[in-house]
């Protein structure tokens, strides 16, 4: 059974899915449970979610098997678990889910076969520290080539416009101020690959990894831009505040660029006179709040204009609370 939370309306994509589960439907019954792993437009119920998909994966179904995957590496609906996002994987490329094949292939090249050699992996890094206070930190060679072309890839055909919070509802806007493109990913629009990306970084940063938001990558091109801003959330503004009684101060950020062969386009942080251009798979982690606990004015940047190609980066901003799922 369905167990709905006080105030959630299921939307008509849901109630389809709903009644196509118990004719049998495979396919249906793994979308749904998917959505409800997450809630989307719908109840939130893991449990539930984490049954159907079990159903639907008994029947073969590929999209189960993939979604059970990268569940299990983000440890939703259960205890976080390598070993089980991996088996779950294998199945779902032996039943020649191009996605997951594509992931094997890319962690049997990282030699992460195992929740040792991911693990193992995960903690592997340099460190480069670029500024002390507010502490910056690069890392080279954070990302392989081929895992920053998987989320290149995977970003692509999920471009729109990016929007930035608007200070006084808290609601998401377009502005002038940002006129790249991004693409972000829920867990369940995410894959096993991302998923272990996210855990590498949460590990170089020195979080938890229910700290983090969901991925973002962003993308510029032909004269994009996101003129000076700062990532945290000021408290005196009435549309922030809410947000971090929600979910948080936004304490840290990682980018990590995936690409080269554009021209423009640095990471400027104008106040501390650091122009940073990352090469492809590079990280830079920077802390956006002071000792004292308030956000840190001196992190105040932009992503400079790009002139000449088109320029791809991972983001991903840290909180100081648990995130919900999503």
């Amino acid at each position: 059974m369905i167990r709905a939370e006080a105030g959630t309306v299921p939307d008509a994509e849901f109630q389809k899915l709903v009644r196509q589960r118990y004719v049998g439907n495979p396919r249906a019954i793994g979308a749904l449970g998917a959505r409800l792993m997450v809630g989307r437009d719908c109840p939130l119920s893991p449990a539930d979610g984490l049954e159907l998909l079990h159903e639907a994966a008994r029947q073969s179904d590929a999209d189960a098997w993939a979604c059970l995957a990268v569940t299990a590496a983000a440890g939703v609906g259960r205890l976080q678990s390598w070993d089980e996002a991996f088996t779950a994987l294998d199945k779902a490329a032996g039943l020649e889910h191009a996605s997951a094949a594509r992931q094997r292939r890319i962690l049997n090249a990282l030699g992460v076969t195992d929740a040792a050699s991911a693990e193992s992996w995960i903690g592997c890094f340099g460190t480069r520290l670029v500024r002390e206070v507010p502490r910056f930190a690069a890392h080279a060679g954070f990302l392989p080539l081929p895992l920053c072309k998987h989320v290149i890839e995977r970003a692509r055909p999920r471009l729109a416009r990016a929007q930035v919070f608007d200070a006084v509802s808290g609601a998401l806007k377009i502005d002038p101020m940002r006129t790249n493109t991004n693409a972000a990913f829920s867990v369940i629009d995410s894959d096993v690959v991302m998923q272990l990306a996210r855990a590498h970084i949460a590990r170089a940063a020195g979080v938890a990894f229910d700290a983090l938001e969901p991925m973002e990558v962003l993308h510029y091109t032909g004269g994009e831009l996101y003129k000076p801003h700062i990532d945290f959330f000021h408290p005196s503004r009435s549309g922030y505040a809410d947000e971090m009684r929600l979910r948080g101060q936004r304490v840290k950020t990682c980018l990590v660029y995936l690409n080269a062969g554009y021209e423009g386009g640095e990471t400027e942080f104008p106040k501390l006179g650091i122009k940073f251009r990352g090469e492809p798979g590079e990280a830079l982690v920077f802390d956006n709040m002071g000792a004292d606990g308030a956000g840190d004015m001196n992190t105040v940047h932009s992503g400079l204009a790009v002139t000449r190609g088109e320029k791809w980066v991972l983001s991903q901003w840290i909180r100081d609370k648990r995130q919900p799922v999503a």
